[in-house]
């Protein structure tokens, strides 16, 4: 069966006759033919837009969208006989939300059904009918019956019984149990059998993204699939065709071709007969609408043992991540990068972070609308007129979700997703896994690349970004002969003009830095360069370097990485250029469970605005004039006697003298000019000890003092205002008919916009 559509017409063949081409009426025609040639019902067994009542109580009644029996013998012999499957539809741009599970499931209740569907074609979840109550919390199944197995009571008694109780373990567990397929039926090393499940997982959620052919990427589409391809082949008479797994790699490299996930040549490296036994035990997950939170920390769970056990990696615990992400707490809007984002959990906190601010603001302005028009006669008034409050409620509603739609090009997630989280790392699996983890929390994984963080690529330059989250490599150096490299020049013409369009003329000033300096060294291109090698330092520059004027960062270093001596120009340097907002020094037992062994601190900083950097740079100025001229005299007369030349030059020893003389008064002038500028330029530091971080060595959950460490430091930052740009927020106002959208933006409220009109 295929979908007719003639000009704002669609044909319903359950109704026999065309319909006005709304967004909801495309999705549910679009659900009966999958109904159809998927699931082999007839149209004479489908109902749609039919009011279903109670069977089971008599009472009670709801308009359901899809209704299908067992048999149209059912449908048509017996007006008191329960469907099977009730279906509510919403439109494509529709976010389907908790309150729409609940509302379609009521309507099954009622109907006395053994499943729900609710579905906007993009997404599709589906929930087993618990006869006789509405539960606390919905439990949701893999799938719907076939039309032959509807008619099963055994095969429907499976079904529901095949629940998704998608347990974080239960996941991790799978993981690891595909892991270990790799490596026994594969003898592939832990880190080659890491790779190959990640191109098993990027294959699954292409395949139930697409949502061509049901949702679930099983072992038996696969091999119906397969068959397929096999017998298109023959017909064709292609010989010598890629193997079917491979195929849809192939393909699948292709769909993520933009974001350098793969090498072109890059292959499948296991047997077919591993990948079907993989395909198999994921089967009964749906990557593409799982809880992102569950299947997320799920994976970095995975992440982390496999990682840390045998591939040598280690993570920044989560406890860690989440304090430091609170404490710099990035609003809509803001830019935000880790130059070395390893798996990627500080760039996954920060879009959950914004994207739950995001969800909240919605629902208050839900909220907001609800008290516009259910006001307090609303029960009183004629239904025609109620039921017109609820139309435009709903298409009120309805607008505000395509802002949650990560398809909606102009919508607030997709905005979070595709404009504001960047990362790189110069390790391609570590970038690769980011990427995979951004999409199991919900995508986000566009602006993280394979890439050395200390040079520029895409978006990721000077003075971009509001908020840097890092946790750098520790202990090792940049050696002076590591140059910037050919390999580093980036060359296609193509993306460049992109980006010169989205970025500006900042993003020709980014290649420069790169291309203008090709055979240079690397080190020499920062100025910490000439005090140190250590990789974190450099990071703390580059750090700054990333941030526009008054952006903050968080940054994980090793204790008394700033009070070392050795590093005492370093430590000036980054005082020159940024304030110290907070210093947390935490328990070894922290990274001890993620594989590493160095006590680590905690560092806050806000670099300068440039209101501050021209402050800073007057009080040190006058602080050297003014110490200078009190050694003035004595200066030019060392000069001046060391000047002389011929009969008149001083005895070897004096000279000898007044140079050291010299050097002690250029130490002396240096000591009492940092002296001022700390006491003219003066601001606290807060610096806390932490002896319990939330994990202990052995990774166990403990006692969590960032909490209250978090929530102490939160109202100090807000009432001495330490962040000097206001919360950027979107306002939404419901002004005679229409939603006026305001962006509040540096304490200034544009002018409003009509957000659509009713």
């Amino acid at each position: 069966m295929d979908i007719k559509i003639e000009g704002n017409k669609i044909y319903s063949p359950i109704k026999n006759k065309m319909l006005v081409l709304k967004p909801e009426e495309e999705v549910r025609q679009k659900y009966i033919c999958r109904l159809v040639n998927n699931y082999g019902f007839s149209i004479e067994q489908m109902d749609q837009e039919k009011q279903v009542n109670n069977t089971h109580r008599g009472t009670g009644s709801a308009r359901a969208d899809i209704i299908i029996w067992k048999s149209k013998e059912d449908k048509l012999s017996d007006p008191q006989k329960s469907p099977i499957i009730i279906v509510e539809c919403k439109a494509e741009s529709v976010t389907i939300h908790e309150e729409d599970y609940y509302q379609g499931y009521n309507y099954a209740l009622i109907a006395g059904a053994d499943f729900f569907v609710t579905t906007n074609l993009k997404e599709t979840r589906i929930f087993k009918v618990i006869k006789g109550e509405m539960p606390k919390r919905l439990e949701e199944i893999v799938d719907i019956p076939n039309a032959e197995k509807a008619k099963d009571q055994k095969e429907l008694e499976k079904l529901l019984s095949q629940t998704k109780a998608f347990t974080r373990d239960e996941f991790s567990r799978l993981l690891f149990k595909c892991h270990n397929i790799i490596r026994n039926n594969d003898k592939l090393s832990p880190e080659a059998a890491f790779d190959e499940i990640s191109k098993i997982l990027f294959i699954k959620i292409r395949y139930e993204r697409s949502n061509e052919e049901g949702q679930i990427f099983s072992k038996e589409r696969f091999v119906e699939n397969r068959k397929a391809y096999e017998k298109l082949n023959k017909e064709m008479g292609v010989k010598d065709a890629i193997p079917f797994y491979q195929n849809l790699f192939t393909k699948t490299k292709e769909d993520f071709a933009g974001q350098h996930l793969f090498e072109p040549n890059e292959i499948i490296k296991i047997r077919e007969n591993s990948f079907e036994q993989i395909v198999k035990e994921l089967q009964i997950y749906n990557l593409s609408t799982t809880s992102d939170d569950v299947k997320g920390i799920a994976f970095e769970k995975f992440l982390g043992r496999t990682f840390r056990g045998e591939l040598g990696q280690f993570f920044t615990p989560r406890t860690i991540v989440d304090f430091m992400v609170s404490v710099l707490d990035p609003q809509e809007g803001e830019y935000v990068c880790d130059p070395c984002c390893g798996s990627g959990g500080f760039l996954i906190r920060a879009f959950e972070y914004v994207r739950q601010h995001i969800e909240e603001d919605i629902e208050q302005q839900k909220e907001t609308i609800k008290q516009s028009y259910y006001k307090d006669d609303y029960d009183q008034l004629p239904k025609k007129k109620q039921e017109a409050i609820d139309k435009k409620v709903s298409e009120v509603f309805s607008r505000l979700n395509e802002e949650l739609d990560i398809n909606n090009s102009q919508g607030r997630l997709r905005s979070l997703s595709f404009d504001c989280i960047y990362g790189t790392d110069a390790n391609p699996r570590m970038a690769r896994t980011a990427k995979m983890n951004m999409i199991m929390h919900g995508d986000g994984h566009g602006g993280v690349h394979h890439h050395d963080g200390l040079l520029n690529v895409n978006g990721i330059f000077r003075e971009r970004f509001d908020v840097i989250l890092t946790n750098p490599p520790f202990g090792a150096r940049i050696e002076k002969d590591l140059v910037i490299s050919e390999a580093d020049r980036f060359t296609d013409q193509a993306m460049i003009d992109q980006y010169i369009e989205r970025y500006g003329p900042q993003y020709e000033e980014a290649l420069r830095e790169v291309n203008d300096h090709i055979g240079e060294s690397l080190l020499e291109q920062y100025d910490i360069g000439k005090m140190s090698s250590l990789t974190e330092v450099l990071f703390i520059e580059r750090c700054l370097n990333l941030l526009k004027p008054g952006g903050r960062m968080g940054i994980v270093l090793p204790e008394g990485t700033l009070n070392n001596d050795n590093l005492q120009r370093v430590r000036e340097y980054v005082e020159s250029r940024a304030k110290i907002l907070l210093i947390v020094s935490i328990p070894q037992d922290v990274f001890m469970a993620s594989g590493a062994t160095v006590k680590p601190s905690l560092m806050f900083f806000k670099k300068f605005t440039c209101e501050e950097a021209e402050e800073y740079h007057k009080i040190s100025s006058t602080a050297r004039i003014e110490v200078l001229a009190e050694y003035q005299e004595e200066l030019d007369d060392i000069a001046a006697k060391l000047s002389k030349r011929g009969k008149e030059a001083v005895a070897k020893d004096e000279r000898k003298q007044l140079t050291a003389r010299r050097k002690q008064i250029e130490q002396e002038i240096e000591q009492r000019v940092k002296r001022l500028v700390k006491e003219r330029f003066d601001y606290i530091i807060p610096i806390a000890e932490i002896q319990k971080a939330g994990i202990s060595s052995t990774g166990a959950e403990i006692e969590n003092e960032l909490i209250p460490l978090e929530k102490e430091f939160t109202p100090y930052r807000k009432e001495n205002q330490l962040w000097t740009k206001p919360v950027k927020s979107m306002v939404y106002n419901v002004v005679e008919g229409n939603v006026m959208r305001v962006r509040i933006a540096d304490g200034i409220a544009s002018e409003p916009e009509v957000f659509y009109r009713y």
